[in-house]
């Protein structure tokens, strides 16, 4: 693809030509975040805009708040693979994919810089308020695929993001003891647990057997809105705080 003209005023432009049509002429209604998991920027920036790479992401958010647009956002760019939302599985056709560099678990899982941070913002509020994105369908790349990914990883700062009007977010609930689930339960509580994680978006299978996806959909959640603690255990802050985000929510408050 030659040059275009970039949709965030903020963003430079680098095109890459790993990109291709929404499928059925669908807009962006979900922003997905990853971290790049390579040692340096500019080799993961360039990765993207290979072509033997096969992948892409519409942005791509520098250690020092720079942005670079890879791929209009009109256009469907290759970041999610195999994935799923409230029962969708081509998230590319309805997500923007943001790219930040950052080593990640492979590199001892960094902290993410402020100022990248605040480029992140930005760069979600800008879109949100052009694509109507709600708060919930700001994600993390882990969340649609769960086992496969984890980033951008348990270090990556939900609450803050949340504070400045992106994303959705409750305080997750204090651990302590009581019961909880995990790998090889069965009955009734896991299936009514299975089902608030599919409620919530997760692909979680409603089985009532606490099956190793079960676990995997939980330690994605926990990864997301539960940091302090991933174990794919579903314990009462587990449990409490998925309550409360499907609480906030609009069709379920």
């Amino acid at each position: 693809m030659t040059s275009f003209e970039a949709d965030c005023n903020s963003a430079r432009v680098q095109p890459s030509p790993n990109h291709g049509e929404r499928a059925d002429g669908r807009h962006p209604d979900m922003i997905l975040l990853h971290y790049t998991g390579m040692p340096t920027a500019d080799g993961a920036l360039d990765w993207l805009c290979r072509a033997e790479s096969q992948v892409s992401s519409h942005y791509f958010v520098h250690e020092n708040g720079e942005v670079v647009q890879l791929v209009p956002e009109t256009r469907r760019a290759w970041h999610a693979g195999k994935s799923s939302w409230h029962g969708e599985r081509d998230i590319n056709s309805l997500s923007i994919g943001i790219e930040i560099a950052n080593a990640g678990h492979p590199g001892g899982l960094p902290d993410y810089p402020k100022e990248q941070i605040a480029a992140v913002i930005e760069l979600c509020r800008d879109c949100v308020k052009r694509w109507s994105i709600v708060p919930e369908r700001v994600l993390g790349h882990s969340d649609v695929a769960p086992i496969r990914k984890v980033d951008p990883g348990e270090k990556f700062p939900w609450a803050e993001l949340h504070l400045a009007g992106v994303g959705h977010w409750v305080e997750p609930a204090t651990i302590t003891g009581g019961r909880f689930f995990q790998s090889g339960d069965t009955g009734e509580p896991v299936e009514a647990l299975q089902s608030m994680l599919s409620l919530y978006g997760y692909g979680t299978e409603i089985t009532g057997e606490f099956s190793e996806k079960t676990a995997g959909d939980v330690e994605a959640f926990q990864r997301h809105f539960r940091p302090e603690r991933i174990d794919g255990i579903a314990d009462f802050s587990t449990i409490d705080t998925l309550h409360r985000l499907l609480s906030a929510l609009p069709r379920y408050s």
